[in-house]
């Protein structure tokens, strides 16, 4: 069976849900609202600049899950998905996944975003898994450390091919839909890379090594 991967911010969603959880978190006044927002942009431009120090934010961003228990994570995460994550989905990109599923293509999605940000997303989105960065767990409470190897640049290419091992699938004739040049390393790896709304360092290497481009919004 073939794998169509996608990557989940600004991919197949129009926006990034790492980003709006902690706006959310920053209107709900879960957080302190200034010094949390102040430093929840920063990461996101040095994401989107490529220069993502992945550990220094997971510990900044996996800390408020510690803060509640599951029942509460669960109840602000129901509002996150009706108030944050459904205007974000894209028609287009539900028609691009819906072409894979007909085809008989495997669906994966592939995100540096924490699985339990993704996890409600992916199953909304109808996909057959999720590779995402995981937060640790104690006895069902969450830590604040990451467990393994956080789902980012390279570390996407090494849980991924963790998974093709236990999956028993393989990347032939495989693709991968992504907007970020901290896709590379992935983009690279498979047989159909296909950039979707790139930044400008993802764009530039598609039109030099003549990748497809593809516009969903």
């Amino acid at each position: 069976m073939r794998l169509a991967i996608f990557d989940l911010d600004n991919t197949l969603l129009n926006g990034d849900s790492d980003h709006a959880w902690g706006e959310f978190l920053c209107n709900e006044g879960l957080v302190d609202h200034d010094v949390y927002r102040e430093a929840n942009d920063r990461f996101y431009q040095h994401y989107q600049q490529g220069t993502l120090d992945i550990d220094e934010f997971l510990g900044f961003a996996l800390q408020p899950l510690t803060r509640f228990s599951r029942e509460q994570l669960q109840q602000l995460h129901t509002r996150f998905m009706q108030e944050c994550i459904e205007p974000m989905i894209l028609p287009a990109a539900q028609a691009l996944l819906e072409k894979h599923r007909q085809a008989g293509d495997f669906l994966l999605i592939i995100t540096a975003t924490n699985s339990f940000i993704t996890a409600p997303i992916a199953r909304r989105l109808g996909v057959d898994d999720l590779l995402a960065t995981d937060p640790e767990e104690i006895n069902g409470d969450y830590t604040g450390r990451v467990a393994g190897t956080p789902c980012f640049r390279e570390g996407k290419v090494l849980r991924l091919q963790t998974w093709l091992a236990q999956a028993d699938h393989s990347l032939k004739d495989s693709y991968f839909y992504s907007d970020s040049c901290n896709d590379l390393p992935l983009l690279e790896a498979v047989d159909h890379p296909v950039a979707v709304n790139p930044d400008e360092t993802l764009l530039a290497v598609a039109q030099e090594r003549n990748w497809p481009v593809l516009d969903l919004r």
